[in-house]
């Protein structure tokens, strides 16, 4: 275990399953304890197992509808309860919920998906900010290289979305600023191992979306979750308002 974060609490939403996983081990590795929540992808009790083994804390798994006010407000009283203070949030929740074409799609079905992406994002940040410490917090947000290049067909929703928490990071970086906070948001290329490409991209699809990376191989979460770590430490605490891409080379921003 590494020792950049200890001491400091994490708050990692969507935190039970692939990206927002590997983050939360991450961060535990470096020394932090962690919160995390989870709406249908409970964590493992060998994950939690794990996670109190290697920090002596028994991470706090919290059950919520990401895009319930209520609930949000409910589980940031409960981490608020555990911690006191969060040092780290990182908005992870997020979700294609389903592909379609624009014209094909009914406003319930946009609203679905700017909630799962945007409300929830808001909505965790709203109340983890009078948690953050006083001394300087850090905020990373979960985007997409959806956010950057439009996604694939029947990802137009989807893409909105991500790219709206570009919007959202560089604003609430200037907006936090003078807090000593920081906000950044991480851009995922082709990340394999998630519920996302599991679910909505095919087996041909994802050989086919490989050859295009130069790297000449898929992200795993554990990339994504470097990145997040170090976002998360005392040597970035001059990196604000960034969207770093993570890709291997597939996109440049």
């Amino acid at each position: 275990m590494g020792n950049t974060l200890q001491g400091a609490s994490a708050l990692v939403t969507g935190g039970g399953v692939g990206i927002g996983r590997a983050i939360a081990a991450g961060l535990v590795a470096e020394g932090a304890r962690v919160a995390l929540t989870y709406r249908s992808h409970a964590p493992e009790d060998s994950f939690l197992d794990e996670l109190e083994r290697v920090s002596g804390h028994r991470p706090l798994a919290i059950q919520l509808d990401a895009t319930n006010e209520a609930e949000v407000e409910s589980a940031t009283a409960q981490v608020a309860a555990e911690f006191g203070a969060i040092n780290i949030l990182v908005n992870n929740v997020g979700g294609l919920v389903e592909r379609s074409p624009i014209a094909g799609m009914s406003a319930s079905l946009w609203d679905h998906v700017v909630a799962v992406n945007l409300d929830s994002l808001f909505l965790a940040t709203r109340y983890a900010l009078p948690l953050l410490a006083a001394d300087g917090g850090r905020i990373i947000n979960i985007a997409s290289l959806a956010g950057r290049n439009g996604g694939h067909a029947g990802a137009t929703a989807y893409a909105t979305t991500k790219a709206g928490i570009f919007g959202f990071t560089r604003g609430l970086a200037k907006e936090l600023g003078p807090t000593g906070t920081t906000v950044n948001a991480i851009a995922p290329g082709f990340i394999e191992a998630t519920p996302f490409h599991d679910r909505f991209t095919s087996a041909a699809s994802k050989a086919a979306t490989i050859e295009t990376i130069p790297v000449g191989r898929a992200g795993t979460p554990e990339d994504v979750a470097s990145a997040a770590t170090w976002l998360a430490s005392p040597s970035a605490s001059f990196v604000s308002g960034i969207v770093l891409d993570v890709n291997g080379a597939q996109y440049f921003g």
